[in-house]
């Protein structure tokens, strides 16, 4: 068994490699690769999926999708491997919230990388990641939630949100661990906040739908 203090230095090192793995601009390289600009100075100002596919186009922004939502399977993944193999059987229960500190520590990462000055994207297809990788029957239904919602709407970010919405109602009716459960309060609640400035265009309507050219920041 590892001491108290050791764990507190592991524990750490596992959320200092998990916002590192969230921080990962994979929007911003590929604007600057592609177009040689800094997406957050187009569309909605996100370096996320979303933006990428309204700024960019289709392939890239199904690139950034796929990247964005393995950087939260990653950071899952690290911590729950790390911590099979570092801790002992009486402190395993401490691996599911690691697992969930971890994540969090990814969405964070994504949302706010500091090497882009702490302005990144919204966390959903990272967040969509961290819930397959911590319970992949709750990432599917979050998933069938915002694709039902998308293919009603045509707005991704008001599906995102009902995604958001969802997923605490999800993991607590199938009884997931009381971490996974919080997590999903946190981190979906963290979402709705971070889309803040979509919720004030839903509201006036003017939120553009898939296909439709947003106005420049």
């Amino acid at each position: 068994m590892i001491n108290l203090l050791n764990l507190f230095f592991f524990d750490l090192m596992v959320l200092a490699l998990s916002y590192g793995l969230g921080s990962l601009p994979t929007g911003y390289l590929m604007g600057r690769f592609l177009r040689g600009i800094d997406l957050r100075d187009h569309g909605s100002g996100s370096t996320g999926a979303t933006n990428a596919l309204r700024v960019l186009g289709k392939k890239p922004g199904a690139f950034v999708l796929v990247v964005d939502v393995l950087k939260g399977v990653g950071a899952v993944l690290v911590a729950r491997y790390l911590g099979n193999s570092v801790l002992d059987a009486a402190q395993l229960g401490w691996l599911p919230w690691l697992e969930v500190f971890a994540g969090l520590s990814a969405v964070v990462g994504h949302s706010n990388p500091i090497w882009l000055g702490f302005r990144g994207g919204k966390s959903v297809a990272t967040g969509l990641g961290i819930l397959v990788a911590l319970s992949w029957a709750v990432g599917l239904a979050t998933f069938g939630v915002f694709a039902l919602c998308l293919s009603l709407s045509r707005i991704v970010s008001l599906s995102s949100i009902a995604g958001a919405i969802a997923v605490s109602a999800l993991m607590l009716i199938s009884g997931q661990p009381v971490a996974y459960c919080l997590f999903a309060i946190i981190a979906g609640g963290y979402v709705v906040w971070r889309h803040r400035s979509n919720i004030q265009r839903l509201m006036a309507g003017v939120e553009p739908r898939i296909g439709q050219v947003m106005a420049q920041k």
